[in-house]
């Protein structure tokens, strides 16, 4: 997304939803942009980390990872390490299974990093899922976060249902059903919306389950 498109997306939300345009008004430009990851491992590694857990516990997690290999690393240095450094920074060790898979997948070119950003979100999210300990939700955040897709609503994503619970004063956080219908005024732009409603939390992405 251009700048331009952020702009046409804030008008197109502030004109269908007064609650939007009110959040809007509040944080002012989407921060989307500023949380792409340019690396698809990376972002992918990420995504593992953060699975389940706060974003200040992921954070810290995520710094040790990066410490371990001296930068963001590549999947060829994660299959180098052994599993006990792994879980020295943090992962537990289901988490470690599902990053040797990850990288053992890229590895032997079942999943082609290189052409997802041709491919439609659904298709994205088939081939991600074959990854153990990837499901919708993380691929959600892919798509995001990393492939930088506008039309993004992930219904798992705990922060969003608590968000539109508070912003919309419902008695109890919406049902996946009722948050896709609420999100249909939000086409094409559901990804910027979802930005403002994490905003309205001061907070990241976390999965219900994901």
């Amino acid at each position: 997304m251009t700048a331009t498109d952020y702009s046409r997306a804030r008008r197109l939300l502030a004109r269908r939803d007064p609650v939007l345009r009110d959040l809007m008004r509040r944080y002012g430009a989407c921060g989307l942009a500023d949380s792409q990851h340019a690396d698809p491992f990376v972002a992918l590694a990420r995504a593992i980390i953060s699975q389940q857990l706060s974003s200040k516990a992921a954070a810290t997690i995520a710094r040790r990872f990066d410490a371990l290999f001296a930068g963001p690393a590549t999947p060829g240095q994660v299959a180098a390490v052994s599993d006990e450094q792994l879980r020295a920074v943090g992962l537990s060790s289901q988490k470690v299974i599902y990053m040797r898979d990850l990288c053992r997948r890229i590895a032997d070119g079942a999943l082609p990093l290189h052409v997802l950003d041709a491919m439609s979100d659904e298709d994205v999210i088939v081939a991600l899922t074959q990854v153990k300990g990837i499901g919708r939700w993380t691929a959600e955040m892919f798509l995001m976060f990393r492939l930088h897709r506008p039309d993004v609503l992930p219904v798992g994503d705990l922060g969003i249902l608590n968000a539109v619970k508070k912003a919309y004063r419902l008695r109890k956080p919406p049902t996946p059903a009722r948050l896709v219908r609420l999100g249909e005024a939000w086409r094409p732009y559901r990804s910027v919306a979802c930005w403002y409603l994490w905003a309205s939390l001061d907070n990241a992405p976390v999965s219900t389950g994901d």
